[in-house]
C-alpha cells in the first residue's frame, strides 16, 4: 500500500450538543505560546509511546487521566468498565457476502500502529496531537470541534439556498421512531479531498431533539481528511470515555477497499445501556471502546428519534465549481459491489434493547447528480444501500 494512503483515513467518533491574528514578530510568538499550551492540555503524559508506520504517535494513557476529565462535569464521575446490557441479535459476520453473487466477501481490518506495539492494560491509545496539526486549523481552540448545523434534517427537496450556506452534502440512509442504538458495517475507502478545509466521512448518526434548536448526535465512522477540517472528535474533548486499551480513536485504518480490488469494511454498534443510561459504542465483534454519559444529553437521555447512515463531504466550491471531493470510494451506487461504497446490515436497537431491520428506511441527497444513494435488501447483507460519487463531473457543475 502506498505510503500516501496511511494517515487520511482514520476512525472517527464524536458527539455535537447544540483567524488568529497575523503581523509582527508578536503575534507569531503568542500564536506559538498558544499552540504549546493547547498541545499540553491535548496530549496527557504516557505510560507508553508506541511510533506508528504512518509517522503518528500513539500514547498510552492511563483511563482516568484521559481528556474527558478535564471538565468539571466529569469530576466525581466513577467509570463504567462494561455495559450492564448488551443488545441482542448480533449477525454472524462470518456468514457475510456480496448481495449479488457468493463470491464477493469484505476481509478483516485493524490500525497501522498495531504492527510496532499495544498499550498496558489499564490504559487507553490516544493519537498524539502535533503542532502542525493545530497550525493547520483556523484557529488554536476550534482544533478538534465540530461546527454547528452540519447534520443533515432529511427532507423531500434539497434547498439549493441551503446547501451552499452549510457547504455539507450527504448521501443518506434513514428512519424515524423510538430507537435506543443502531449498527452498521460500512466498507473503508481513501476518498479524494479537493481542499485542505473539506473532508469525506462515512458513519451512522443516533438522533435526539429538535434540527431546529436542541439537538443532541451520536455519531461515529470513518474520515479522510487528515483530522483537520472540522462535535468533539474522538478524544479531543470532553464527553466520550474510553475504556479500551486497543483502539486509537483517529488513528489511521488498514488496510482499505479497492476499485476492482479487495473491500474491507468496519462494523459499529452503538446502543443505550437502560440502567445506567450510558450510550456505548462497539467496534466489530470484539472492542467495546466506551461510552457517552448519558447525563450529558437532553434528548438522547431518553431515546434516539431518527438514526441516519451514510456520507457527507464539505464542498467549499472554492473556485466557483462543485468540489471533486469524493465520497466513499468516489463513485455512484449503480456500478455496485467492488465498486462503490456500501453500508450492509443496517440495524437499530430497539426498545427491549433488540437488534432489529429497520422498517420504512428512506434516503436523501441534496444533488444526486453529484452524490447519490440506492438501498437494497437480500438475506445476507439485510438491509443494505450503496452510495457515493465523484462530486464535480460533466453532469455535477
Amino acid at each position: 500500500m502506498a505510503a500516501a494512503h496511511f494517515s487520511s483515513v482514520g476512525f472517527l467518533v464524536f458527539m455535537v450538543l447544540f483567524p488568529l491574528c497575523s503581523g509582527g514578530r508578536a503575534s507569531i510568538s503568542k500564536q506559538n505560546l498558544e499552540v504549546d499550551n493547547h498541545l499540553k492540555q491535548l496530549n496527557k503524559p504516557p505510560l507508553k509511546s508506541i511510533k506508528s508506520p504512518d509517522g503518528d504517535i500513539i500514547d498510552c494513557v492511563l483511563v482516568s487521566h484521559q481528556p474527558a476529565f478535564d471538565h468539571p462535569l466529569f469530576k466525581n464521575h466513577t467509570i463504567q468498565v462494561r455495559p450492564n446490557y448488551h443488545s441482542e441479535g448480533l449477525i454472524d459476520e462470518k456468514k457475510v457476502s456480496n448481495p449479488q453473487s457468493n463470491e464477493g466477501k469484505s476481509k478483516p481490518i485493524t490500525q497501522l500502529w498495531h504492527l510496532n506495539g499495544k498499550c498496558p492494560e489499564g490504559t487507553i491509545p490516544i493519537r498524539r496531537t502535533k503542532k502542525e496539526d493545530l497550525l493547520r486549523t483556523s484557529s488554536v481552540q476550534s482544533y478538534g470541534k465540530k461546527k454547528h448545523g452540519t447534520i443533515v434534517k432529511p427532507a423531500r427537496s434539497a434547498d439549493p439556498d441551503l446547501i451552499s450556506q452549510s457547504g455539507h452534502q450527504h448521501a443518506i440512509a434513514y428512519v424515524e421512531g423510538e430507537f435506543y442504538g443502531a449498527k452498521a458495517t460500512m466498507n473503508v475507502w481513501n476518498p479524494k479531498i479537493q481542499q485542505p478545509n473539506e473532508f469525506s466521512l462515512s458513519q451512522l448518526w443516533v438522533l435526539g431533539g429538535s434540527f431546529a434548536s436542541d439537538l443532541n448526535s451520536i455519531e461515529a465512522g470513518w474520515q479522510s481528511d487528515a483530522y483537520q477540517a472540522t462535535g468533539c472528535y474522538n478524544l479531543l474533548c470532553s464527553g466520550f470515555i474510553q475504556i479500551n486499551n486497543e483502539i486509537a480513536m483517529g488513528a489511521s485504518i488498514s488496510p482499505i477497499s479497492a476499485y476492482r480490488g479487495s473491500q474491507y469494511d468496519i462494523t459499529i454498534l452503538v446502543w443505550k445501556d437502560p440502567k445506567e443510561g450510558n450510550w456505548w459504542m462497539q467496534f466489530g465483534n470484539d472492542y467495546v471502546l466506551g461510552y457517552w454519559p448519558g447525563f450529558l444529553f437532553s434528548y438522547l437521555a431518553d431515546s434516539a428519534t431518527m438514526i441516519e447512515w451514510g456520507g457527507e463531504v464539505v464542498n467549499s466550491a472554492s473556485d466557483g465549481q462543485h468540489t471533486t471531493t469524493q465520497m466513499g470510494s468516489g463513485h455512484f451506487p449503480e456500478e455496485g459491489f467492488g465498486k462503490s461504497s456500501y453500508f450492509r446490515n443496517i440495524q437499530i436497537v430497539d426498545g427491549s434493547n433488540n437488534l432489529r431491520a429497520p422498517k420504512d428506511v428512506e434516503t436523501f441527497t441534496e444533488q444526486p447528480k453529484c452524490y447519490d444513494v440506492q438501498v437494497g435488501k437480500t438475506g445476507d447483507w439485510g438491509n443494505y444501500f450503496y452510495y457515493g460519487g465523484p462530486g464535480r463531473n460533466p453532469n455535477c457543475p
